[in-house]
Protein backbone atom coordinates (compact mmCIF):
# COMPACT_ATOMS: atom_id res chain seq x y z
CA UNK A 1 0.00 0.00 0.00
CA UNK A 2 1.16 3.13 -1.08
CA UNK A 3 1.76 5.96 0.97
CA UNK A 4 0.92 9.93 -0.34
CA UNK A 5 3.42 12.47 -0.51
CA UNK A 6 3.71 14.26 2.50
CA UNK A 7 2.84 17.67 1.15
CA UNK A 8 -0.63 16.45 0.37
CA UNK A 9 -4.24 16.29 2.85
CA UNK A 10 -5.55 13.66 2.79
CA UNK A 11 -9.16 12.98 3.74
CA UNK A 12 -10.13 10.32 6.78
CA UNK A 13 -13.71 9.00 8.46
CA UNK A 14 -13.38 8.51 11.84
CA UNK A 15 -16.39 6.38 13.53
CA UNK A 16 -16.53 6.12 17.27
CA UNK A 17 -18.79 4.40 19.39
CA UNK A 18 -18.10 4.00 23.21
CA UNK A 19 -19.41 2.52 26.09
CA UNK A 20 -22.39 4.41 26.79
CA UNK A 21 -23.99 2.39 23.73
CA UNK A 22 -26.07 5.52 22.53
CA UNK A 23 -24.76 5.09 18.65
CA UNK A 24 -22.58 6.23 16.19
CA UNK A 25 -20.52 9.10 16.27
CA UNK A 26 -18.78 9.77 12.54
CA UNK A 27 -16.72 12.56 11.09
CA UNK A 28 -15.46 13.65 8.08
CA UNK A 29 -12.18 15.39 8.40
CA UNK A 30 -8.82 16.55 6.15
CA UNK A 31 -5.39 15.98 7.38
CA UNK A 32 -2.15 17.34 6.54
CA UNK A 33 1.02 17.13 7.08
CA UNK A 34 1.34 18.71 10.61
CA UNK A 35 -1.72 16.24 11.72
CA UNK A 36 -3.82 18.62 12.74
CA UNK A 37 -7.73 17.68 11.68
CA UNK A 38 -10.06 19.59 9.85
CA UNK A 39 -13.37 19.18 10.54
CA UNK A 40 -15.36 18.70 7.29
CA UNK A 41 -18.53 16.96 8.43
CA UNK A 42 -20.22 14.77 10.75
CA UNK A 43 -23.45 12.56 11.10
CA UNK A 44 -24.81 10.74 14.41
CA UNK A 45 -26.46 7.31 14.05
CA UNK A 46 -28.37 5.95 17.04
CA UNK A 47 -28.55 2.68 17.68
CA UNK A 48 -31.82 0.82 17.49
CA UNK A 49 -32.84 -1.21 20.92
CA UNK A 50 -32.98 -4.42 20.40
CA UNK A 51 -29.22 -3.91 19.34
CA UNK A 52 -28.63 -1.68 22.20
CA UNK A 53 -30.17 -4.39 24.19
CA UNK A 54 -27.77 -7.30 22.72
CA UNK A 55 -24.78 -5.03 22.85
CA UNK A 56 -25.42 -5.06 26.76
CA UNK A 57 -26.31 -8.75 27.20
CA UNK A 58 -22.94 -9.55 25.45
CA UNK A 59 -20.96 -7.61 28.10
CA UNK A 60 -21.61 -10.71 30.71
CA UNK A 61 -21.08 -14.23 29.55
CA UNK A 62 -24.46 -16.00 27.83
CA UNK A 63 -24.82 -19.39 25.75
CA UNK A 64 -24.20 -19.19 21.98
CA UNK A 65 -22.12 -16.02 23.05
CA UNK A 66 -19.52 -16.52 19.88
CA UNK A 67 -22.42 -16.90 17.18
CA UNK A 68 -24.19 -13.53 18.90
CA UNK A 69 -21.54 -11.84 18.59
CA UNK A 70 -20.50 -12.78 15.07
CA UNK A 71 -24.24 -11.44 14.29
CA UNK A 72 -24.18 -8.19 16.43
CA UNK A 73 -20.47 -7.53 14.27
CA UNK A 74 -22.11 -7.73 11.26
CA UNK A 75 -25.25 -5.54 11.79
CA UNK A 76 -22.72 -3.15 13.31
CA UNK A 77 -20.68 -3.34 10.10
CA UNK A 78 -24.22 -2.24 8.68
CA UNK A 79 -25.12 0.70 10.91
CA UNK A 80 -21.23 2.01 10.15
CA UNK A 81 -21.65 1.84 6.53
CA UNK A 82 -25.04 3.59 6.55
CA UNK A 83 -23.39 5.83 8.82
CA UNK A 84 -20.06 6.88 6.16
CA UNK A 85 -23.10 6.75 3.28
CA UNK A 86 -24.88 9.21 5.19
CA UNK A 87 -21.82 11.09 6.24
CA UNK A 88 -20.20 11.77 2.60
CA UNK A 89 -23.68 12.63 1.51
CA UNK A 90 -23.05 12.32 -2.45
CA UNK A 91 -18.86 12.60 -1.61
CA UNK A 92 -16.92 9.43 -3.77
CA UNK A 93 -15.81 7.21 -1.70
CA UNK A 94 -12.35 6.75 -3.78
CA UNK A 95 -11.84 10.38 -2.02
CA UNK A 96 -11.36 9.16 1.15
CA UNK A 97 -8.33 7.24 2.02
CA UNK A 98 -9.58 5.24 4.90
CA UNK A 99 -12.25 5.07 7.71
CA UNK A 100 -10.71 4.48 11.51
CA UNK A 101 -12.95 2.46 12.92
CA UNK A 102 -13.20 2.54 16.98
CA UNK A 103 -15.56 -0.55 16.87
CA UNK A 104 -17.89 -1.46 19.91
CA UNK A 105 -16.06 -3.00 23.19
CA UNK A 106 -17.37 -6.03 24.65
CA UNK A 107 -14.74 -7.04 26.73
CA UNK A 108 -11.54 -4.89 27.89
CA UNK A 109 -9.34 -7.40 29.87
CA UNK A 110 -5.56 -5.91 29.19
CA UNK A 111 -4.28 -8.00 33.15
CA UNK A 112 -5.69 -10.91 30.97
CA UNK A 113 -4.09 -9.92 27.90
CA UNK A 114 -6.79 -9.00 25.31
CA UNK A 115 -9.70 -7.00 24.66
CA UNK A 116 -12.26 -7.58 22.60
CA UNK A 117 -14.15 -4.71 20.22
CA UNK A 118 -16.50 -5.89 17.73
CA UNK A 119 -17.50 -4.10 14.34
CA UNK A 120 -16.17 -6.48 11.24
CA UNK A 121 -14.46 -4.12 9.53
CA UNK A 122 -14.03 -6.54 6.83
CA UNK A 123 -17.53 -6.36 6.28
CA UNK A 124 -17.25 -2.58 6.72
CA UNK A 125 -14.67 -2.11 4.29
CA UNK A 126 -16.90 -4.62 1.79
CA UNK A 127 -19.66 -2.10 1.83
CA UNK A 128 -18.69 1.47 1.66
CA UNK A 129 -15.43 0.22 -0.84
CA UNK A 130 -13.06 2.04 1.45
CA UNK A 131 -10.12 1.27 3.41
CA UNK A 132 -10.71 0.70 6.91
CA UNK A 133 -8.15 0.70 9.82
CA UNK A 134 -9.63 -1.24 13.22
CA UNK A 135 -8.75 -3.02 16.47
CA UNK A 136 -6.50 -0.09 17.45
CA UNK A 137 -6.24 -1.30 20.88
CA UNK A 138 -4.31 -5.14 20.66
CA UNK A 139 -1.56 -4.08 19.42
CA UNK A 140 -0.17 -2.07 22.92
CA UNK A 141 -1.84 -4.59 24.70
CA UNK A 142 0.58 -7.06 23.12
CA UNK A 143 3.52 -4.72 24.38
CA UNK A 144 2.49 -4.73 28.03
CA UNK A 145 0.14 -1.75 27.39
CA UNK A 146 -3.29 -1.33 28.63
CA UNK A 147 -4.61 -0.93 25.45
CA UNK A 148 -6.61 2.62 26.55
CA UNK A 149 -7.36 5.37 26.59
CA UNK A 150 -5.73 5.79 22.96
CA UNK A 151 -7.13 9.27 22.24
CA UNK A 152 -4.41 11.21 25.00
CA UNK A 153 -1.76 11.00 21.49
CA UNK A 154 -4.54 13.04 19.66
CA UNK A 155 -5.33 15.33 22.47
CA UNK A 156 -1.78 16.04 22.18
CA UNK A 157 -1.74 17.01 18.82
CA UNK A 158 -4.68 18.90 18.41
CA UNK A 159 -5.57 20.59 21.80
CA UNK A 160 -2.34 21.49 23.70
CA UNK A 161 -1.21 24.53 24.29
CA UNK A 162 2.67 25.40 24.67
CA UNK A 163 2.29 27.99 27.66
CA UNK A 164 -0.89 26.93 29.14
CA UNK A 165 -1.37 23.23 31.72
CA UNK A 166 -4.44 22.18 30.05
CA UNK A 167 -6.28 18.98 31.29
CA UNK A 168 -9.09 17.31 28.81
CA UNK A 169 -11.40 15.13 29.88
CA UNK A 170 -13.77 13.19 28.06
CA UNK A 171 -16.76 11.89 29.75
CA UNK A 172 -18.59 9.05 27.73
CA UNK A 173 -19.53 5.94 29.63
CA UNK A 174 -16.23 6.27 31.41
CA UNK A 175 -14.54 8.95 32.04
CA UNK A 176 -11.17 9.48 31.32
CA UNK A 177 -8.28 12.53 31.41
CA UNK A 178 -5.26 13.55 29.26
CA UNK A 179 -2.81 15.42 31.09
CA UNK A 180 -1.28 18.13 29.34
CA UNK A 181 1.54 20.62 31.05
CA UNK A 182 3.28 22.65 29.33
CA UNK A 183 6.83 20.92 30.28
CA UNK A 184 6.66 17.48 31.00
CA UNK A 185 5.27 14.24 29.63
CA UNK A 186 1.38 14.12 28.33
CA UNK A 187 0.13 11.40 30.58
CA UNK A 188 -3.72 10.02 30.79
CA UNK A 189 -5.86 7.30 31.99
CA UNK A 190 -9.51 6.64 33.24
CA UNK A 191 -10.56 8.35 36.01
CA UNK A 192 -13.68 5.88 36.75
CA UNK A 193 -16.82 6.04 36.16
CA UNK A 194 -19.11 9.12 33.40
CA UNK A 195 -22.46 8.78 32.50
CA UNK A 196 -22.20 4.90 32.50
CA UNK A 197 -24.14 4.04 36.08
CA UNK A 198 -25.74 7.45 35.34
CA UNK A 199 -27.81 6.34 31.89
CA UNK A 200 -28.38 2.42 33.23
CA UNK A 201 -29.75 4.18 36.56
CA UNK A 202 -32.57 6.54 34.90
CA UNK A 203 -32.83 3.69 32.26
CA UNK A 204 -34.39 0.99 35.05
CA UNK A 205 -36.12 3.73 36.67
CA UNK A 206 -37.60 6.40 33.95
CA UNK A 207 -36.97 4.20 30.97
CA UNK A 208 -34.85 7.04 29.82
CA UNK A 209 -31.33 6.52 27.54
CA UNK A 210 -29.68 9.26 29.95
CA UNK A 211 -30.63 11.82 32.10
CA UNK A 212 -30.92 15.44 30.09
CA UNK A 213 -28.57 18.17 31.78
CA UNK A 214 -28.71 16.03 34.54
CA UNK A 215 -32.10 17.59 35.79
CA UNK A 216 -33.25 13.87 37.64
CA UNK A 217 -29.89 14.12 39.34
CA UNK A 218 -30.31 17.65 40.52
CA UNK A 219 -33.91 16.65 41.93
CA UNK A 220 -32.63 14.24 44.50
CA UNK A 221 -30.47 14.80 47.46
CA UNK A 222 -26.52 13.58 47.63
CA UNK A 223 -26.23 10.54 49.75
CA UNK A 224 -23.07 10.93 52.05
CA UNK A 225 -23.49 7.08 52.83
CA UNK A 226 -23.39 5.91 49.41
CA UNK A 227 -21.11 8.36 47.90
CA UNK A 228 -18.37 6.91 50.49
CA UNK A 229 -19.41 3.25 49.67
CA UNK A 230 -19.19 4.05 46.05
CA UNK A 231 -15.69 5.92 46.66
CA UNK A 232 -14.05 2.71 48.00
CA UNK A 233 -14.08 0.64 45.28
CA UNK A 234 -10.57 -0.63 44.39
CA UNK A 235 -10.23 0.77 40.71
CA UNK A 236 -9.91 4.67 42.40
CA UNK A 237 -7.06 3.91 44.47
CA UNK A 238 -4.90 2.16 41.65
CA UNK A 239 -1.73 4.67 40.14
CA UNK A 240 -1.94 5.03 36.23
CA UNK A 241 -1.70 4.08 33.79
CA UNK A 242 -5.30 2.02 34.07
CA UNK A 243 -8.03 1.87 31.99
CA UNK A 244 -11.91 0.59 33.32
CA UNK A 245 -14.88 -0.55 31.79
CA UNK A 246 -18.19 -2.22 32.51
CA UNK A 247 -16.19 -4.96 33.94
CA UNK A 248 -15.47 -2.49 37.34
CA UNK A 249 -18.39 -0.36 36.75
CA UNK A 250 -21.87 -1.95 36.42
CA UNK A 251 -25.60 -1.91 37.90
CA UNK A 252 -24.76 -5.29 39.74
CA UNK A 253 -22.03 -3.83 41.51
CA UNK A 254 -24.18 -0.56 42.11
CA UNK A 255 -26.94 -2.84 43.61
CA UNK A 256 -24.82 -4.96 45.97
CA UNK A 257 -23.55 -1.54 47.37
CA UNK A 258 -26.38 0.02 47.97
CA UNK A 259 -28.20 -3.96 49.22
CA UNK A 260 -24.66 -3.19 51.51
CA UNK A 261 -26.03 0.13 53.34
CA UNK A 262 -29.25 -1.81 54.47
CA UNK A 263 -31.74 1.25 54.25
CA UNK A 264 -34.07 2.79 51.68
CA UNK A 265 -32.74 5.48 49.06
CA UNK A 266 -34.68 6.77 46.62
CA UNK A 267 -34.34 6.03 43.47
CA UNK A 268 -33.48 10.37 42.66
CA UNK A 269 -31.20 10.45 45.79
CA UNK A 270 -29.50 7.69 43.87
CA UNK A 271 -28.81 9.27 40.76
CA UNK A 272 -27.85 12.49 42.54
CA UNK A 273 -25.07 10.38 44.28
CA UNK A 274 -24.08 8.62 41.09
CA UNK A 275 -23.56 11.84 39.62
CA UNK A 276 -21.67 13.45 42.43
CA UNK A 277 -19.31 10.11 42.23
CA UNK A 278 -18.23 11.04 38.72
CA UNK A 279 -17.94 14.09 39.22
CA UNK A 280 -15.79 14.22 42.17
CA UNK A 281 -13.52 10.54 40.68
CA UNK A 282 -13.01 13.04 37.88
CA UNK A 283 -11.61 15.97 40.09
CA UNK A 284 -9.83 13.99 42.41
CA UNK A 285 -7.79 12.79 39.58
CA UNK A 286 -7.21 16.03 38.07
CA UNK A 287 -5.96 17.48 42.24
CA UNK A 288 -4.04 14.77 42.85
CA UNK A 289 -2.65 13.75 39.40
CA UNK A 290 -2.51 16.96 37.32
CA UNK A 291 -1.14 19.38 39.78
CA UNK A 292 -0.93 22.58 38.74
CA UNK A 293 -3.91 22.66 36.09
CA UNK A 294 -4.99 25.53 34.80
CA UNK A 295 -7.79 25.00 32.77
CA UNK A 296 -9.89 21.62 31.63
CA UNK A 297 -12.31 21.17 28.82
CA UNK A 298 -14.66 18.36 28.85
CA UNK A 299 -15.74 16.54 25.99
CA UNK A 300 -18.10 13.32 25.32
CA UNK A 301 -21.66 13.27 26.33
CA UNK A 302 -20.82 14.65 29.76
CA UNK A 303 -20.22 17.80 28.35
CA UNK A 304 -24.01 18.59 27.88
CA UNK A 305 -24.72 17.62 31.60
CA UNK A 306 -25.40 21.16 33.29
CA UNK A 307 -25.07 19.97 36.61
CA UNK A 308 -22.67 17.42 36.42
CA UNK A 309 -20.63 20.33 34.46
CA UNK A 310 -21.48 22.73 37.53
CA UNK A 311 -20.29 20.53 40.46
CA UNK A 312 -17.13 19.70 38.22
CA UNK A 313 -16.86 23.98 38.55
CA UNK A 314 -17.48 23.69 42.54
CA UNK A 315 -14.52 21.04 43.11
CA UNK A 316 -12.09 22.49 41.41
CA UNK A 317 -12.35 26.19 42.01
CA UNK A 318 -9.25 27.09 40.73
CA UNK A 319 -9.07 25.64 37.15
CA UNK A 320 -10.89 27.21 33.98
CA UNK A 321 -13.71 24.50 33.62
CA UNK A 322 -15.29 24.46 29.77
CA UNK A 323 -15.85 21.95 26.73
CA UNK A 324 -13.47 21.67 23.95
CA UNK A 325 -15.72 24.08 21.81
CA UNK A 326 -13.81 27.06 23.71
CA UNK A 327 -10.89 25.29 21.32
CA UNK A 328 -12.72 25.18 18.52
CA UNK A 329 -13.70 21.77 18.20
CA UNK A 330 -17.54 20.51 19.21
CA UNK A 331 -17.34 17.91 21.93
CA UNK A 332 -19.26 15.58 20.33
CA UNK A 333 -16.99 14.83 18.06
CA UNK A 334 -13.78 14.53 19.54
CA UNK A 335 -13.51 11.08 19.86
CA UNK A 336 -14.54 10.18 16.45
CA UNK A 337 -11.30 12.92 15.16
CA UNK A 338 -9.43 10.94 17.18
CA UNK A 339 -10.35 7.41 15.07
CA UNK A 340 -9.51 9.51 11.92
CA UNK A 341 -6.29 10.76 13.33
CA UNK A 342 -5.27 6.84 14.36
CA UNK A 343 -6.24 5.73 10.88
CA UNK A 344 -4.09 7.93 9.49
CA UNK A 345 -0.83 6.89 12.07
CA UNK A 346 -1.76 3.55 10.97
CA UNK A 347 -1.32 4.25 7.04
CA UNK A 348 1.62 6.64 7.68
CA UNK A 349 3.50 4.11 9.53
CA UNK A 350 3.47 5.88 12.81
CA UNK A 351 2.77 5.46 16.39
CA UNK A 352 -0.45 6.10 17.79
CA UNK A 353 -0.49 5.03 21.15
CA UNK A 354 1.76 7.25 23.90
CA UNK A 355 4.01 4.54 26.35
CA UNK A 356 3.17 7.21 29.47
CA UNK A 357 -0.43 7.09 29.00
CA UNK A 358 -1.14 2.88 28.33
CA UNK A 359 2.35 1.34 29.99
CA UNK A 360 3.14 -0.10 26.85
CA UNK A 361 6.71 -0.95 26.70
CA UNK A 362 7.16 1.66 23.59
CA UNK A 363 5.72 3.46 20.84
CA UNK A 364 3.57 1.17 18.69
CA UNK A 365 1.79 1.17 15.34
CA UNK A 366 -1.75 0.16 15.98
CA UNK A 367 -4.17 -0.78 14.35
CA UNK A 368 -5.16 -4.09 11.50
CA UNK A 369 -5.47 -2.46 7.73
CA UNK A 370 -7.98 -4.03 6.03
CA UNK A 371 -7.74 -2.55 2.31
CA UNK A 372 -11.06 -1.31 -0.40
Amino acid sequence: MSTPPPHEADVYVGLMSGTSLDGIDAVLAEIGPTGHPRLLHTHYLTYPDSLRAQLLALHTPQPDEIHLAALAANELACLYAKAVRALLDGIAPASVRAIGCHGQTLRHRPADGYTLQIGNAALLAELTGITVVADFRSRDIAAGGQGAPLVPAFHAQALQHPGVHRVIANIGGIANVTDLPVDGPVRGWDTGPGNMLLDAWIKRHNGAHYDRDGAWAASGTLHPGLLAALMKHAYLRLPPPKSAGREQFNLDWLDVTLSSLNEAITPADVQATLLEFTAISLADAVIRECKGTQALYVCGGGAHNAALMQRIRVLLPNVQVATTAALGIDPDWVEALAFAWLARQTLHRTPGNLPAVTGARGDRILGAIYPA
